[in-house]
Parts: C-alpha cells; sequence; structure tokens
C-alpha cells in the first residue's frame, strides 16, 4: 500500500527545492470515509507566494525560449512518471477524496496522463507563424501564471492547467485545495524528476484566502486561472482586476439533461442517474436537472428510484458511490434535501438520514426528488451532492425554455431517439457542454461554460490558445 506519510507535506516546493513556510500554520487532511486524520499540510503565507512569483519570473526568461522539442519531451517525461507512479495518485485521490480507489483510477488519473501527453504533442503550435496581409503573428506565452484547482476533480484539473502552460512555455505556481491537496505534493516530485528548470512549478498550498487572494493579486503574476464556487471566482476576479491580468474561470453549473419522448427510457435516466451519482455527485458538470415527458414521467421516476436504491456506498471493490469529502458538504447536502422537502418537493428514495452500516464516514443516500418545479432551491443552486429532480415538460420548446432558466451553462445532455435526431435540441441549449445519448469526457476537445459558469476553456486546442499571447508583426507593404 502506498505510504502518503513520506510526502513532504510539511514543506512548500519553490524554485526546486522542498522549502519550510515562512508562516506556522498547517491544516488537516481527514479520510473522509473513516474520518481519520492523513497527515497535516503546510500552509503558505502571502510571503512564500512573494518567493515564488520570484522564482517563476526568473525562470520565465529562459523557459519561454526553451525549444518546442525541449518542452515537449519534459511533458512526456512527466506523463511517464504519472504512469510510473499511477498507483499512487489513485490511492492519494481516493483517499482524501473518497472515491473508491477502482473508481478513482479511471475517473480521475487516466484522463489526465491522456491530457498531459495531448499537449506534449502541442508545443509545435507555439512556434508556428501565421501570415495576415502584410503582417507576421507570433506566438508567445502568456507570462507567470497563478492556479486555484478544486478539491472535486483535483489532478484532472491541476492537469487541465498544468500541462497547457508547460507546452506554451508559461510558468506558475499552483495552489491545491485543502481538503484534496496530496496528489499535487505527488506531481511535484514528478516534475522535479522529470527535469523541468527550477523555478517554472512551484507548489504553494494553503488557505484561499491567503494564498489564493495572493497569487490572484500579485502584480508579478500574468494570468490566473481558478476553477470553483461562482461565489469565489468572482472574489478572484475581483482581486485580479486591479493588475489586469487574464483571469479564466471554470466554475458552478446546475444541468439539464433532456430526454425526449422517443428516447430509450430506461437507458436515458440510468445513464442520467449514474451521471449525478458518481464521484458521490461532487461533479461540477453533473446533470442534476432531469427533464423528462410528461407522458412518462412517472415511469422515469420509478426507473431513478431503482437506480439509486440499487447503488452500493463505501470504498470496497463493489462499490459505485463513496462519502462526501466533508463533514461540512455532507451538512450542506443534508441542507438542501431537508429544503426540498420544505419546498413541497417528492423525495423518492434517499434523504438526511446516515445511510446503514455506514455510521463512520461522510455519507449521503443517493436522492430522487420529484415534482420539483425549476424555481424550487433544488433545482436552481448547486447542491454538489448525490441528489437529482426530475422536472416534467409538455413539450421541447418548454424543455428547452426550462434547460436555458438558470444562471449557469457549464453543462447539459440530450438523450434522443438517435444522436443526429438530438443535434437541433444540442444547438439550442445554452451550455459550453452537452452530452449525447451517454457521450463520455473528450480530452481533445474544450471544457468550460457559459453565463456565470465561467470564461474561458480547457483541454484541447482551445486549452492551449489561454495561455498564449499575439503579438502582431507590421512589415512594410
Amino acid at each position: 500500500m502506498t505510504d502518503l506519510s513520506k510526502l513532504q507535506t510539511g514543506k512548500l516546493f519553490i524554485d526546486g527545492q522542498w522549502r519550510e513556510p515562512l508562516g506556522a500554520g498547517s491544516h488537516p487532511v481527514i479520510n473522509p470515509a473513516t474520518e481519520a486524520l492523513i497527515c497535516e499540510v503546510s500552509e503558505g503565507s502571502a510571503e512564500d507566494v512573494d518567493l515564488a512569483v520570484t522564482a517563476a519570473r526568473t525562470a520565465f526568461h529562459s523557459w519561454r525560449n526553451s525549444t518546442a522539442q525541449k518542452r515537449r519531451e519534459l511533458l512526456n517525461a512527466i506523463a511517464d512518471g504519472m504512469e510510473k507512479r499511477k498507483e499512487e495518485l489513485t490511492f492519494a485521490i481516493s483517499q482524501t477524496l473518497g472515491c473508491p480507489e477502482h473508481i478513482a483510477r479511471w475517473l480521475h488519473v487516466d484522463g489526465p496522463i491522456y491530457a498531459m501527453r495531448f499537449y506534449a504533442e502541442r508545443t509545435s503550435e507555439m512556434e508556428k507563424t501565421e501570415k495576415a496581409a502584410h503582417s507576421i503573428l507570433f506566438r508567445e506565452p502568456v507570462g507567470v501564471c497563478g492556479f486555484i484547482t478544486p478539491w472535486n476533480y483535483p489532478l484532472h484539473q491541476f492537469v487541465g492547467k498544468v500541462a497547457p502552460a508547460l507546452a506554451a512555455g508559461c510558468t506558475m505556481i499552483t495552489k491545491p485545495a485543502e481538503i484534496t491537496p496530496l496528489q499535487d505534493f505527488i506531481m511535484a516530485e514528478i516534475i522535479d524528476e522529470a527535469g523541468v528548470p527550477a523555478g517554472v512549478f512551484n507548489l504553494v498550498p494553503g488557505a484561499g484566502s491567503v494564498v489564493g487572494a495572493a497569487l490572484s493579486s500579485h502584480p508579478g503574476i500574468d494570468m490566473v486561472s481558478f476553477t470553483g464556487s461562482t461565489r469565489a471566482g468572482v472574489e478572484v476576479a475581483k482581486a485580479a482586476a486591479p493588475t489586469v491580468k487574464r483571469v479564466t474561470q471554470e466554475l458552478g453549473g446546475k444541468s439539464p439533461l433532456i430526454i425526449t419522448p422517443d428516447a430509450d427510457l430506461e437507458a436515458a435516466v440510468r445513464w442520467g442517474c449514474e451521471d449525478v451519482f458518481i464521484n458521490s455527485g461532487q461533479t461540477c458538470t453533473a446533470l442534476t436537472r432531469m427533464l423528462v415527458p410528461a407522458e412518462r414521467y412517472e415511469e422515469a421516476v420509478e426507473i431513478a428510484q431503482q437506480v439509486a436504491e440499487g447503488i452500493t456506498m463505501g470504498t470496497g471493490e463493489d462499490a459505485f458511490m463513496g462519502p462526501l469529502s466533508s463533514a461540512r458538504q455532507r451538512e450542506i447536502v443534508r441542507g438542501y434535501i431537508q429544503r426540498g422537502i420544505d419546498e413541497g418537493a417528492r423525495m423518492v428514495t434517499g434523504g438526511a438520514e446516515t445511510p446503514e452500516n455506514l455510521e463512520k464516514g461522510f455519507y449521503v443516500k443517493p436522492t430522487v426528488f420529484a415534482d420539483v418545479h425549476n424555481d424550487m432551491s433544488i433545482a436552481r443552486e448547486e447542491i454538489f451532492g448525490p441528489v437529482t429532480c426530475l422536472i416534467p415538460y409538455k413539450d421541447m420548446d418548454e424543455a428547452i425554455s426550462i434547460a436555458n432558466d438558470t444562471e449557469y451553462g457549464l453543462s447539459s445532455g440530450v438523450w434522443a431517439k438517435d444522436a443526429e435526431s438530438a443535434m437541433p435540441l444540442v444547438r439550442r441549449i445554452e451550455a459550453g457542454l452537452c452530452f449525447v445519448n451517454g457521450g463520455e469526457f473528450n480530452y481533445d476537445a474544450p471544457f468550460g461554460g457559459y453565463k456565470r459558469s465561467g470564461n474561458g476553456r480547457e483541454f484541447g486546442d482551445a486549452g492551449l490558445g489561454e495561455f498564449i499571447e499575439l503579438k502582431s508583426v507590421q512589415l512594410p507593404a
């Protein structure tokens, strides 16, 4: 079994070295399935951020001029290191997030390894030039970046920021979420062992109100990329505004799944429920509003109930759903379940009570609400737990109206007779991502949202573009 105690969680990784933090604080990392302490992680300070920014700015002068081939070799070496330490990465995420190990392996680790290699093959984009009449366009790295990553998909979002930034020739400081920081310590070791020059990558864990705020407002940082709640994203944008730095954000969602009258209802409802319950509902793209034809509504409710009651909870090899990430998150989800009941929704199955035989751990039952209308709190606010809402519609115009009646626009889904039939609906939904008939997430395609779900894109070629400045050189006509 992986020994997480060997990680240097009492130190920060700055300028190619593990250093003692300038501050004295630390925070506990708890296993949400057992409620046991895993370790303590040192908290960085604003002064630590200053040191990291200085290191990153110094390294940027040479790193930005490194060859695309050199960066390609280094990114592939990082991917090799991730493959070599895949079980450690999987174990670290499973232990801190609570996702069963057999699921964490493919859900949290396989994709990021692929994405690292994807960007290794995109380093040559930085050496391409374009002609525009009598002008030449050069691509240059945006500069020093600050990355603030979330607790729910920690390695996924780490790689979605770090990999394209490295490919572009940027340097960076990363701040992991306090709940799930350990994979970042493993990645720091992998990046160092791959031979990435000192100062290019720096790791400063700590509180969002301290380290996150310092990264967002620091005049020596050219770009900040944040993944988290819309509320926190607004604060990041405010802090970044005085220095006019580039800001990209992947924020909240309350995403719809439209099931058409001619769809395979059994397959659609089952997939939609499992989409919400995977990762214990802690997925920003979760399709938590299931829109069902009114004439098939009760049939869909019955299927959803069967799916929810068939979910195996725990962290064993047969488990589909682990605990929530923290006691605080469990209380938030329990609160929403009670609000749903208080607002008049019909709780079909689940509830706020502790699941049987799972007294230890931050577990909440998979919960299905029916008789939900779109102005209820459980249909408008991001719950971030295993709670799905079934909403009836009378025709496709009403389905689209309900789907778009939200301040968010991160994700969506359509399940129709076939993919071709789904496309007219896909074009009418206001969201940056749409899953059709169970389509899977694709790391080659851009990921990001409309409206208050953020700005900018991660993954795919568009993800690299966020780290590029275009220089237009005007030649004599």
